[in-house]
């Protein structure tokens, strides 16, 4: 087969995709290309003096592949190419023939043996009869659409070619792709024409259904109502096309959907749902209140009534999972596994979910330690949806209770769109930082909360935007808090909490192990054969990169680390594994950022190790003072809290009585004599260390606030050890508040405080009493086996353990 000048067929050519137009052998067309495949054939027909194929593709994407082409195009050629930046180019191009791919030989770029699809001979009588039908359609469809230009209507009337007549044609009407192709590749040539005058009677139907819709809207309105005509008109059009059937089987979509619901639903809620289907039903469809009702109705008809968990709890499969996903955190799982525990004997047994009032579960700590990610596997373990509210700055009552239908915008609350989201009537429900809401004009949303949390009263929970109850008995809810002491009274009452409290560097090294690494390795795209991190080198991130009661910072630190490895291995090819240890790491961290203040190297005089609780953890805390000439006044600095500068004008108190009972030995030649003392030849008495003294106590560092009931031993300590001058012991630490008669009183925080004196080197801790007798089987082992915890009951035990005397 040959194509003039342009040698025979089949042959190789390269194949353009175009995207937008459907091209006729007859077009000269300028086409815009940007894709990469394209651009190659382009100059490779340029530079080989080629003939292309150019096909349409199925879909509109950057697909260039044979499966999202079609199989017949146009053969032509490339007239002009114009560069217009951007990776953009024009190409002029001239159609000559139909073209088939016959073979397929390359996709990148799309290369093929390429065939010449011929006419097929016809019946001359038979088609010129069915051309001149044809070209009365086109005559009736021109008086009625400007579909066809005049000179284009010559053009056809003057065609004798039957194939180039419907060419001509289907190239003028405005049709999908696929059935432009359809025509397009339909080799018998009869059926082409008979297929193109069912698509012109069509076309004719439709322009005399837009000239009819036209005159009954012009016989209505007048010329200069613009925005009545345009509203005439549509509704016409949505008459014409059957717009009020289709709001009548919305309507009756609704009853339906209310009906398949109805078992599940109260008497309340189904009232309230039907009137509002049937005020939609009366209402005018353009009217306000009916796009209202609408959205009301779109809303509390996706709500999943009746739709609960298939799965049945199993405390197994709870266990399962807690301990695949977390380390240590012993007693928070403990008591989580008794909480289903108790659900899952309930159901066993069939008592009714709403006859177990047991209180709300709250996960308390600080950041980091993993309060929600335990929701998130109790979610997964009861294979149930979770739902996360953010409770964070919250201060608007409605966001929970859902907003009254009375003003554009109004939706449910988070509670309630929760359940929609989640399909099904028991999701567990996280409500994050819930010692974080807010009040303000808008009302208190902890009293919403209250009715949430309470099983009393959430089996009938009102969402204003429903208007009716709504049961919220079988939601798991699941809170988290920082700190408990900013949650409302009555709020507390309704929840029981589980601290989470700080972990151990060992807990933090175990969990970065097993955890965080694996996990952040598959982030980065790295292979664990590509990354090693030493025991040493996490031991000295845990201690000097991070600072923190939890694992999210150390979690960051590890992915910064890794982000510089797989730069690293991009850029050297012949890295093929990254050694952490504690000689490098530093290179791939900036300085380090914190340090826990180590013991001192030897007893000092005025210089105490107290023990700190922060909301990140606990911290060593030197308590420092000197005491000066003066009249026995005391300064005390280091940014304090009221409580504290009161311990200490406790300590003071409780030490004078001290020295006054002769319980701390005073060098009473080290007293400044007054000149009557002089004359007298006699020395001072030991009360007149702190009344010819003042003293200034200070805590670094202080630009941090500080505040809290513990420091009272530890500042009775420094007070005793400066103004006796007696050296206090290096290795020694303690935590605990005094009463003015010197007895030793409880704190809290005991875990963290230890485990910053076991961080700092700490050999011997003092506590009080009844924290040893009750807080420490709390404590981590390794931190219990390497401190000697010392219980100590009045400020003498104490001043004899920690003074070198």
């Amino acid at each position: 087969m040959k194509l003039s000048n342009y040698g025979e067929f089949p042959k190789e050519l390269p194949i353009i995709v175009e995207d937008e137009l459907f091209l006729y052998p007859f077009m000269i067309s300028p086409i815009f290309l940007s894709n990469r495949s394209d651009l190659e054939n382009v100059n490779k027909a340029l530079e080989n003096n080629s003939l292309v194929l150019i096909v349409s593709s199925k879909n509109k994407d950057s697909d260039r592949s044979f499966d999202n082409v079609y199989n017949i195009g146009v053969i032509g050629t490339i007239m002009r190419k114009v560069e217009l930046g951007d990776g953009k180019t024009k190409i002029l191009f001239q159609g000559l023939a139909k073209g088939k791919i016959a073979t397929k030989i390359k996709e990148d770029p799309l290369t093929a043996i390429v065939d010449i699809v011929e006419n097929q001979q016809y019946d001359k009588l038979k088609i010129d009869a069915t051309a001149q039908i044809l070209k009365e359609k086109i005559r009736t469809l021109s008086t009625i659409s400007d579909l066809f230009h005049p000179d284009l209507l010559k053009t056809i009337e003057e065609s004798s070619d039957p194939n180039r007549l419907a060419d001509l044609i289907s190239s003028t009407l405005k049709l999908k792709k696929s059935v432009a192709y359809q025509l397009f590749s339909e080799r018998d040539l009869e059926k082409r024409l008979l297929n193109i005058i069912e698509i012109i009677s069509e076309e004719i139907k439709a322009s005399n259904l837009q000239q009819e819709i036209k005159s009954k809207v012009h016989s209505k309105i007048e010329q200069t109502n613009k925005e009545y005509f345009l509203k005439e008109q549509l509704k016409q059009i949505q008459q014409e096309l059957g717009g009020e059937n289709q709001r009548d089987e919305e309507i009756e979509e609704y009853r339906q959907k209310l009906e398949d619901k109805k078992r599940f639903l109260k008497d309340d809620a189904y009232k309230e749902i039907k009137k509002q289907i049937d005020r939609f039903a009366r209402m005018h469809p353009d009217s306000a209140d009916a796009n209202m009702i609408q959205g009301y109705l779109d809303w509390v008809l996706e709500i999943p009534f009746g739709k609960y968990s298939k799965r049945k709890l199993d405390i197994k499969e709870v266990i399962k999972q807690l301990e695949s996903d977390h380390y240590s955190l012993e007693k928070a799982k403990e008591r989580i596994e008794e909480y289903f525990a108790v659900k899952e004997l309930m159901e066993l047994r069939g008592i009714k979910q709403d006859e177990n009032q047991s209180a709300i579960v709250c996960f308390a700590g600080p950041p980091g330690v993993g309060k929600t990610s335990l929701a998130n596997s109790i979610s997964k373990a009861l294979k149930r949806k979770l739902i996360r509210i953010a409770l964070g700055g919250l201060e608007d009552v409605n966001e929970l209770r859902g907003h009254r239908r009375t003003y554009i915008g109004a939706m449910p609350g988070r509670i309630v769109q929760g359940l929609i989201e989640a399909k099904e009537m028991d999701p567990v429900m996280v409500l994050d930082e819930i010692d974080k809401v807010a009040r303000s004009h808008r009302g208190d949303p902890t009293a919403v909360l209250l009715e949430i949390l309470d099983p009393e009263q959430n089996k009938e929970f009102r969402d204003y935007y429903l208007n009716f109850n709504i049961d919220l008995s079988r939601v798991i809810f699941i809170a988290t808090a920082n700190q408990i002491s900013l949650i409302p009274a009555p709020l507390r009452d309704r929840m029981e909490f589980i601290f989470l409290s700080s972990y151990t560097p060992q807990e933090k090294l175990e969990i970065a192990k097993k955890y965080l690494i694996p996990q952040e390795i598959k982030k980065h795209g790295l292979k664990k054969s590509e990354v090693s991190f030493t025991k040493g080198a996490l031991k000295l991130i845990i201690s000097n990169y991070t600072r923190e009661a939890g694992v999210r910072n150390l979690r960051r630190v590890i992915a910064r680390i890794l982000r510089k490895i797989a730069k690293e291995i991009l850029l050297d090819s012949s890295i093929k594994k990254v050694s952490i240890n504690d000689k490098n790491v530093a290179n791939y961290l900036e300085k380090e950022v914190f340090r826990i203040d180590r013991v001192e190297k030897s007893d000092q005089i005025g210089v105490v190790n107290g023990l700190a609780w922060t909301p990140v953890g606990g911290d060593v805390l030197k308590i420092e003072a000197v005491k000066i000439e003066g009249k026995g006044q005391v300064q005390i600095t280091g940014n304090l809290g009221d409580v504290m500068k009161e311990s200490a004008r406790i300590a003071y108190s409780v030490v004078k009585v001290l020295i006054d009972n002769k319980l701390i030995p005073i060098d009473t030649k080290k007293i400044p004599k007054t000149q009557k003392e002089k004359e007298e030849k006699r020395d001072p008495k030991p009360s007149d260390i702190y009344r010819r003294f003042d003293l200034h106590i200070h805590v670094p560092a202080g630009a941090t606030p500080k505040d809290g009931p513990s420091a009272g031993i530890a500042l009775a300590t420094v007070i005793a050890s400066i103004l006796g001058d007696i050296k206090i012991k290096k290795d020694i630490a303690m935590t605990g508040e005094i009463s003015l008669v010197g007895k030793v009183l409880p704190i809290g925080g005991l875990k963290e405080k230890l485990i910053a004196a076991y961080s700092a080197g700490v050999k011997k801790v003092l506590i009080p009493e009844k924290n040893y007798e009750n807080d420490l089987d709390d404590i981590p082992k390794e931190v219990v086996d390497a401190l000697e915890i010392v219980p100590v009951t009045n400020i003498k035990e104490v001043l004899k353990e920690a003074l070198v005397l």
